[in-house]
């Protein structure tokens, strides 16, 4: 049975005030953040207010670049310093997928920030608020926003990939 760690609000606000401060030390910040769909939205649009940076979402919860459409391209080609921020880095799934979509697109500046970093993931992000080792941390982080589905649905997630929790 997993290990589920409430992420609370007091928490998460924590976590975007460390990503804020990191942005505005940067010396080359973002011009443009883009929340990933579903885990990055929220945290997103936190991130935008905390440092009145414009934002944008992209909708990758179904793994499916088809589902993209002009997005990627569009982002591509805005010219903009862009952020991509999910809740976490886990595997680096996501993280891999939308940097070759972006790449092949023709992005220049891309960067990504998530909450909480796996540095056991096969992707590295360019800032975190918190890092963990999954060969050491199997909880299922369960953030505000999701701590309003039922508990099966949250045990659901937490089942689809075992090895991040076993």
């Amino acid at each position: 049975m997993p290990i589920f760690t409430h992420v609370t609000h007091d928490e998460l606000l924590a976590l975007v005030s460390h990503l804020a401060d990191a942005i505005r030390a940067d010396s080359a910040p973002p011009t443009l953040l883009v929340g990933i769909g579903r885990g990055g939205l929220v945290p997103a649009v936190y991130l935008s207010h905390a440092t009145g940076l414009p934002m944008r979402s992209i909708d990758y919860s179904a793994q499916d670049d088809a589902l993209l459409g002009d997005v990627v391209t569009v982002l591509a080609r805005s010219g903009e310093r862009l952020l991509f921020i999910d809740d976490i880095n886990d595997s680096g799934r996501t993280i891999a997928a939308l940097r070759d979509l972006l790449a092949a697109a023709g992005a220049r500046d891309v960067r990504f920030a998530t909450l909480i970093d796996n540095t056991g993931s096969a992707q590295r992000v360019d800032i975190a608020a918190r890092t963990i080792d999954r060969a050491v941390t199997k909880d299922w982080f369960v953030f505000p926003w999701e701590a309003v589905a039922p508990d099966s649905a949250i045990a659901a997630d937490a089942a689809e990939v075992p090895d991040r929790i076993a």
